[in-house]
């Protein structure tokens, strides 16, 4: 049976500087008719394992720690008994989330998962956590990024960049070198291809993510995962 990547989106509210903002998460499903992998299963288990149905869970993977990445990852995969994976480096996160519990999986770079009858390749791509990983399906043509970027480009935690510099290091060394119509598949919001962000990475690298907005723009917004832009552009089109 030929895999398909199906997307489930829940919503929540994020309490951030004393505003609530509410907040949209995009759970990735990849599989056939008969097996799946969960990817990034936020909130709402009952929404995500009616996607599922009778399908077997084969594993839940987190591409980062954060509560918005992992807060169902343990009703998700206790049905069919799945193993759960996240990169190390975030494991001190998934505990804020999980307290009395580990993944068990510990994931590496160029490390592999295969379902049905195709393969995610594990890419490590740190910035917005220490362990941020995304997920490439070349047989589908598919990166899922988690929110390392996204169709407005890199994502930001709580409306900054933790860790810019590596950040942007992972996408043009990492996500920009896969074919340009490869599908970017992030946590946060539409879906878009690598070839329609590639050509703003050079203004990115040049500081347009953290140019303060002059009199007369906006430097405040909401943002497609309830965060705010602070004074901090996302991309040239934000000028």
């Amino acid at each position: 049976m030929t895999a398909r990547i199906e997307r489930v989106v829940t919503e929540g509210v994020v309490d951030l500087d004393g505003t609530e903002h509410k907040v949209e998460n995009n759970t990735w499903v990849i599989g056939d008719d008969d097996e799946v992998i969960v990817i990034d299963p936020s909130r709402d288990a009952e929404k995500i394992m009616e996607q599922v149905g009778e399908r077997e869970v084969l594993a839940v993977i987190c591409t980062a720690g954060l509560p918005d990445h992992v807060s169902a990852a343990i009703e998700v995969a206790s049905r069919d008994e799945a193993v759960v994976a996240l990169h190390p480096k975030d494991k001190p996160l998934w505990r804020e989330t999980w307290s009395e519990t580990w993944p068990d999986i510990d994931m590496e770079d160029d490390g592999i998962f295969e379902v049905a009858d195709v393969q995610l390749d594990v890419m490590e791509t740190p910035g917005v956590t220490p362990g941020g990983v995304s997920l490439y399906c070349e047989a589908l043509g598919a990166v899922f990024t988690g929110k390392a970027l996204q169709a407005d480009g890199p994502g930001k935690l709580g409306g900054e960049y933790p860790a810019l510099a590596d950040q942007l290091t992972s996408i043009g060394g990492r996500l920009f070198t896969l074919p340009p119509e490869t599908r970017v598949l992030p946590v946060h919001g539409d879906e878009v291809t690598v070839g329609d962000l590639e050509p703003h990475f050079d203004d990115w690298v040049s500081g347009s993510l953290t140019r303060v907005a002059t009199e007369g723009e906006e430097s405040e917004g909401p943002l497609t995962d309830g965060t705010r832009i602070s004074g901090i552009k996302l991309g040239p089109g934000d000028e």
